[in-house]
């Protein structure tokens, strides 16, 4: 599906990321992998076709020099997954400024910017690419101290929808992946909270949590020209938690 594509995956160390990465390099896909972990970096020895850079999504810096790397290597960049967030749970009255702040650097402002390199390197070019923003249901649905989270997630449906009308006669589509509860770095952490997780399930109408690989088969998808008519949709994966 993705045979001789080149595709930035932005926080590529951990959860959906990682197999993320597996997946497109599956499907016959370069992967030019970001994560800020140091210890992550053990985790890619021995895969091929990909290279991993070390830096934050929030310096714009490091896609800058993925972009460099990639004119010197010759691969042309296919697509983009702006999947590296920030997680917060805080009571709405003890969320600081900078918690705000904080959030949207990394969920909101990162990926602006990122868009905005990408594009330009793709009209410079004068090639078609795919962005797949990594959203969450939370920005549809009100969650109980997630207000912080949720406006960063919210504010990336308006983002991706109007880039995709925007950039649309240049051949360049992004959507937006709103994953629901999927056994992500924190399902373990989160399945110790018994009374939280039973019911988390009980509002899941398949009754389970989503697996990595079934969020990261739909953004394979999206890179691929399979998808090539599906332009600034919002697409919800949660076993039909919004539905219900």
């Amino acid at each position: 599906m993705l045979k001789n594509r080149s595709i930035i995956v932005t926080g590529v160390g951990k959860g959906l990321g990682f197999d993320l990465l597996n997946k497109i390099i599956f499907n016959g896909g370069f992967v030019y992998g970001v994560t800020r972990s140091k210890s992550d970096l053990i985790k890619f020895k021995g895969i091929k076709n990909c290279k991993i850079f070390l830096g934050d999504v929030v310096q714009s810096k490091i896609i800058k020099d993925v972009l460099k790397q990639s004119l010197k290597d010759r691969r042309i960049i296919h697509g983009f997954v702006n999947n590296a967030g920030q997680r917060q749970r805080k009571k709405f009255n003890a969320i600081s400024k900078n918690d705000i702040k904080s959030l949207f650097n990394t969920n909101f402002f990162s990926i602006f910017e990122n868009m905005q390199l990408y594009s330009n390197y793709l009209k410079k070019i004068k090639k078609s690419g795919s962005i797949v923003n990594i959203g969450s249901i939370v920005g549809e649905n009100g969650f109980s101290e997630l207000s912080g989270y949720a406006s960063t997630k919210t504010a990336l449906i308006g983002l991706t929808k109007s880039f995709s009308v925007e950039m649309a006669n240049h051949n360049i589509r992004a959507n937006l992946v709103n994953p629901g509860f999927v056994k992500t770095s924190y399902f373990d952490k989160f399945k110790k909270k018994k009374k939280l997780y039973d019911w988390t399930l009980s509002r899941i109408p398949q009754k389970r949590w989503g697996e990595p690989a079934e969020v990261s088969n739909l953004i394979c998808f999206l890179l691929s020209d399979l998808s090539e008519y599906i332009n600034g949709a919002s697409i919800n994966i949660d076993g039909g938690w919004t539905g219900s």
